[in-house]
């Protein structure tokens, strides 16, 4: 009767522990550990005794790799595991190990992982075939099996018995029910919404070039986290000075981003379309739809359309179907120096290559979305700052740095210094954008410079504000002026004010609400008859 006792406390902690990242709290008995011991309790050794508990076991085993697959997308996303979401992007994960930590060490991790449940489901079954047919008598059989069914029934009115199994998939049932819906309304939304139809030109930004630098993972935690803030606040401090040094005026908020820890993609399809994009299923609808967003409008302005993507290494088709009238990816860039873990290639360059390769070389005005990826994770090495841009080239410069820093893999095993880099990651990203800045943009140029999502919770830690930060950079104060509550219309955008630094007491408006202010705001004729009519031709 000990060991009847021992298996099934045992078996109860296993399947409590699959529990742990669902509540704050954790009930005494798992109802399933009470019914499947009193079940093979009654059964005597068999073939079909065997394969039971096999099945039980396997079915363990794969609860088990939900649960830690539901802590790492929490710990990565910021969110629970929703199976009917993750298995779109399986694909990407495996991507981001590969490039991470090589395609050996992320097979042989794989590995252990496959063998690890496999192990889990074999020594489960075991434990369950022991249990059957160690009582003799029938009696002491259904007396067991009565008592433990009995103490189930008893203590569930007092909230101890808990369904773990059952719970674990019908939260997922449940999970993909309400994602199809909020899928099949979303759909339904694109279609009745009246801005549907038509993109919208916006005479306000006619000659004027519109960049918009995604800046990976710049998240609002930089600057009110006590672990971030002085380096992040000293080096806005510095963009600050640098920025007006150059005759540059500058505004800067904070928008709510509909992702954190990934998924950039998301964010900006959110931007770009004025709709709330949080899930691939809403992001493949869009891009299945003919809803306009801001690439349309800029093209109807006049503007040519361009999508910068350095982190992209294979096709793209979801850019054609976004409507860019060209895309530059890791492979069309012509970038000759090294890789750095995920990152293809570091910021300084793609800002230098876009200079050189495509604003100078593009006549009339340009919409460009452009990626920057060297404040992605795993935040490993941190490159200098070249002073001489004029040094960059084709990116053999970057020789010199090649192996530099520790690998990804050691690097993360201290979550301390993994924060530590990440600020250093944001710090040369920020670094290399105001250089850009000040070195490119004038009156005819509006530069917006803005993070994609928060880090993973991991940096930041659980609950943090989902916001980024956002900078708004131009020669002209006039193409600035929509963006302050203060401006000629009086509307604005929440929280921006002058200077480097958001409000950091007033929570972000929606990244969907760029499209439709920019809509607003820039529908006008040319703010101002003072500013260059074409490119590059100074103020008369």
């Amino acid at each position: 009767m000990k060991r009847f006792a021992l298996t099934v406390l045992l078996f109860n902690a296993l399947l409590l522990a699959l529990l742990l990242p669902h509540y704050p709290w954790i009930p005494w008995v798992a109802a399933e550990a009470l019914i499947v011991c009193a079940v093979f309790s009654l059964l005597s050794p068999s073939i079909f005794t065997r394969v039971l508990a096999g099945v039980v076991g396997t079915l363990y085993a794969v609860m088990a790799l939900f649960t830690l697959s539901d802590l790492l997308v929490r710990q990565s996303l910021g969110r629970g595991l929703n199976l009917y979401l993750e298995l779109g992007v399986v694909g990407s994960v495996v991507d981001l190990m590969r490039s991470n930590l090589g395609t050996g060490l992320s097979l042989l991790i794989l590995l252990a992982l496959l063998l690890a449940f496999c192990g889990l489901a074999l020594w489960v079954s075991k434990l369950l075939s022991r249990f059957a047919g160690g009582l003799h008598s029938g009696f002491g059989k259904a007396a067991f099996a009565t008592g433990v069914l009995l103490v189930a029934v008893s203590f569930a009115p007092q909230s101890v018995v808990s369904l773990s199994a059952a719970q674990l998939t019908t939260n997922q049932i449940l999970l993909a029910i309400d994602t199809r819906r909020s899928t099949a309304e979303f759909s339904q939304s694109l279609a009745n919404d009246p801005a549907a139809g038509e993109p919208l030109a916006l005479p306000g930004l006619a000659n004027t070039d519109v960049i918009f630098g995604f800046i990976e993972s710049y998240g609002i935690s930089s600057l009110t986290d006590d672990r971030f803030k002085d380096l992040i606040g000293s080096r806005l401090d510095k963009m600050e000075a640098a920025v007006n040094a150059a005759g540059l005026h500058m505004v800067s908020g904070r928008l709510g981003s509909p992702v954190q820890g990934g998924q950039s993609w998301l964010a900006h399809a959110t931007m770009l379309s004025g709709q709330w994009i949080d899930t691939q299923l809403d992001y493949e609808i869009l891009l299945a739809s003919d809803y306009p967003t801001l690439i349309d409008d800029m093209a109807l302005t006049g503007h040519d359309t361009v999508a910068v993507m350095p982190a992209i290494t294979q096709d793209w088709p979801e850019g054609q179907a976004f409507g860019y009238n060209r895309i530059y990816q890791s492979t069309t860039m012509d970038y000759q120096g090294p890789p750095f873990n995920w990152v293809t290639m570091p910021d300084q360059y793609t800002w230098s290559w876009f200079q050189r390769s495509v604003r100078e070389q593009t006549v009339g005005p340009i919409f460009a979305e452009v990626a920057l990826i060297s404040s992605h994770a795993p935040w490993v090495p941190i490159l200098p700052v070249l002073e001489d841009w004029d040094s960059i080239g084709n990116g053999t410069a970057f020789n010199q740095w090649e192996g530099a820093g520790e690998a990804p893999a050691s690097l993360w095993l201290e979550p301390e210094r993994v924060r530590e880099h990440y600020a250093l990651a944001i710090d040369y990203a920020l670094n290399v954008a105001t250089g850009y800045a000040t070195r490119h943009v004038d009156k005819n140029t509006l530069l917006v410079l803005l993070g994609d999502h928060q880090p993973a919770p991991l940096v930041t830690g659980e609950g943090a504000s989902r916001d980024v930060i956002v900078h708004v950079i131009s020669g002209n104060p006039e193409l600035l002026a929509p963006f302050l509550a203060t401006g000629s219309s009086g509307g604005g955008l929440p929280g921006f004010q002058m200077g480097a630094k958001p409000d950091l007491n007033q929570e972000g408006p929606s990244m969907a609400s760029v499209r439709p202010f920019m809509l607003k705001e820039f529908r006008r004729a040319p703010l101002s008859t003072e500013v260059a009519s074409v490119k590059g031709v100074e103020q008369q």
